[in-house]
């Protein structure tokens, strides 16, 4: 018997840059409503920033030494309302389990689509939820990015680091997984010398765009799950 086949109109990879459509851009807006721009201000790139800063982080931090930004592609999602609680950030990771190219769900196989910057492959999407994110502590602020990257596998293979357990992403203690996560990131603030790489996430929403004339970042999809030809079929039941 021939297993059914799968068409899909999904393209299987993204490109960005060199030679193709460049990355999206959009301003960071609350509701769709623009504040008083600024003449003469330069807008944030908010991703440009947080880039340097993620940077700086894997290369201080020895439990994050492993991530390479170059692959790690950076946007944001608008905030459904200005509720400061919800959605702060999420990491999409661009591959199945232990970095296969190919996982099922829960009887299909699936392969994930490619996303390439400037002919990069990308291994992970971190997104931020904007402005909601910018409208939370300082510390908040930080500890969100240091948790989103502390998600990335230790093998950078596009999986998530997982933990023993039933518990595979947040581990069995999300208490204790905070406490690793907010270790990193009080020795990564002691004594840091350079204190202007996240001097942007100080300031509240409002202020920064006042204060830069504006705020823009990369948005894109989160990449869509492409299906294979195969559908396998599930396990005859016993008795």
């Amino acid at each position: 018997m021939t297993e059914p086949t799968i068409r899909s109109s999904i393209p299987p990879e993204v490109r960005w840059g060199a030679g193709h459509d460049p990355l999206p851009m959009q301003w960071v807006l609350p509701d769709g409503r623009p504040l008083p721009n600024s003449a003469g201000e330069t807008p944030l790139d908010f991703c440009r920033h947080m880039r340097r800063l993620c940077t700086d982080i894997a290369g201080r931090c020895e439990g994050l030494g492993h991530i390479r930004m170059p692959h790690v592609l950076l946007s944001f999602t608008p905030a459904r309302n200005r509720n400061r609680f919800g959605l702060q950030a999420r990491v999409t990771p661009m591959r199945f389990r232990h970095g296969s190219d190919v996982g099922t769900l829960p009887t299909r196989e699936y392969r994930v689509q490619r996303y390439f910057v400037n002919g990069v492959e990308m291994m992970y999407l971190l997104t931020f939820c904007l402005p909601r994110f910018f409208n939370q502590p300082f510390e908040e602020k930080l500890s969100t990015v240091f948790h989103e990257l502390f998600h990335m596998s230790p093998e950078f293979d596009g999986d998530l680091r997982r933990h023993h357990g039933r518990y595979a992403v947040h581990s069995r203690s999300k208490a204790d997984y905070e406490k690793k996560v907010d270790g990193l990131m009080n020795e990564y603030l002691d004594g840091h010398a350079r204190p202007e790489l996240f001097d942007f996430l100080r300031h509240p929403y409002r202020d920064l765009w006042l204060k830069h004339g504006g705020i823009r970042a990369a948005i894109v999809p989160r990449p869509k799950l492409l299906p294979l030809g195969r559908v396998l079929r599930p396990a005859a039941k016993r008795g």
